[in-house]
């Protein structure tokens, strides 16, 4: 079967590799419908999130049809169409049952102690073969998949795999409350659908920063205001529409090196810092040899949140991070701030957000930007990457469909 598969940092390709068979009692084997690219697979490619595995398939969103199950796999049926959570757990130890599923004691064979364990990540993570691939092994297949309704079409359920639940997680996460106003920094495919999630807990307004025109349009057409941050100074203009005093929440939807700005004073601040510190992060960013050109430089958005939050409020950190040299906490405890973060606990939300799409009361597809065959994985890798206009979200397909206009 076709697979996009990890050969190192910089190296990605579409490779024939052996079909996945039946480990464990509580396996299943998905024919996947879909996949999708998400700015946590360019940590790994890049180098920025260390550990992977040469040889490990990439992928962690995934939706598709059960083709076969484990003797302890009692609520499936081969045939049924399901959705599968971007983290794996147990469902049995105390952090599955209080809904913790991202920090499940027994998932990740590194030990209790290792984190979290989810599709396609680095050693650190399991490793477990991701799902950019024709065909997954599912562990803990009884617990993790949940059966899709007709009325949710493909379009609509591969965002429900992780983005959607990160983005719900980091709304409430943020402590909204009705009438708060919200920042979002980062308007990638989790920063649309933080956006949408605050307004499902009733923001009074929402604030949103990128500097990509098109995602900064799709965000002024879910209602938010806007800052393109390579135009402005965003703290300044986030102090200018409040009057000075700072928005109530923040959400960072931004992470290590997923929405690198790409032009603008703040872009080159951002990329002069991040060239001193590229050899310590990914000294073989590009290899000889490799496939992939990285894009520009992270920004810093930890310290904007800080500062653009008000005294007493909360910054919710979603966006994925490794390791970082400095934060600056000694003002978050000076304004008396709230710090929530965290990986998504993926299985906690999807049932709840599988009714809010049945009710109409959210519509993932509208993030959906660009369909691709899975034969066009790498191409579409470096289109995601490169922040090419209108590439918002991609979903890939096993079978060759005609690519969305962007």
């Amino acid at each position: 079967m076709k697979a996009v598969v990890f050969h190192g940092i910089g190296d990605i390709r579409l490779d024939d590799v052996k079909e996945p068979k039946i480990k464990d009692a509580t396996d299943a084997i998905v024919a996947l419908k879909a996949s999708a690219i998400c700015g946590t697979d360019l940590h790994m490619i890049l180098g920025t999130v260390s550990g992977m595995q040469k040889g490990t398939i990439l992928g962690h969103e995934g939706i598709g049809v059960i083709e076969e199950i484990g003797k302890a796999v009692r609520n499936l049926t081969p045939g049924d169409r399901v959705v599968i959570p971007s983290t794996i757990a147990c469902g049995n130890c105390s952090y599955c049952r209080s809904g913790y599923y991202a920090q499940c004691d027994n998932a990740n064979p590194n030990g209790p102690d290792a984190g979290t364990a989810f599709f396609g990540g680095p050693k650190s993570s399991g490793p477990f073969d991701g799902l950019q691939a024709e065909k997954a092994r599912i562990p803990f297949a009884n617990v993790g998949p949940v059966k899709l309704p007709d009325e949710i079409d493909d379009d609509q359920a591969i965002l429900l795999s992780d983005i959607l639940p990160t983005a719900y997680m980091g709304a409430e996460n943020a402590q909204i409350k009705p009438g708060n106003t919200v920042a979002v920094f980062g308007l990638g495919p989790v920063g649309q659908f933080c956006v949408a999630c605050a307004k499902l807990f009733d923001a009074g307004r929402i604030i949103a920063i990128d500097t990509i025109p098109s995602r900064l349009e799709m965000a002024r057409s879910q209602g938010a205001e806007v800052i393109d941050f390579s135009a402005e100074d965003p703290i300044k203009a986030i102090k200018e529409l409040t009057s000075g005093i700072g928005v109530d929440r923040v959400i960072d939807a931004v992470g290590v090196d997923a929405n690198r700005p790409h032009s603008g004073p703040a872009a080159k601040a951002a990329a002069k810092e991040y060239a001193k510190e590229k050899e310590k992060i990914a000294p073989d960013a590009n290899p000889k040899g490799g496939n992939w050109e990285p894009g520009d430089a992270p920004s810093i958005v930890l310290s904007w949140a800080v500062e653009a939050v008000a005294k007493a409020g909360t910054v919710s950190i979603i966006g994925v991070y490794g390791e970082v040299d400095s934060f600056p906490i000694g003002d978050a405890m000076e304004k008396n701030l709230t710090l929530t973060m965290g990986n998504c606990n993926h299985r906690r939300y999807i049932p709840h957000l599988i009714d809010l799409v049945r009710s109409g009361s959210i519509n993932p597809a509208e993030i959906l930007t660009q369909r691709e065959p899975m034969t066009s994985a790498i191409e579409a890798y470096k289109a995601f990457d490169k922040r090419k206009s209108g590439w918002i979200k991609v979903k890939l397909e096993p079978a060759a469909q005609t690519s969305l206009a962007a």
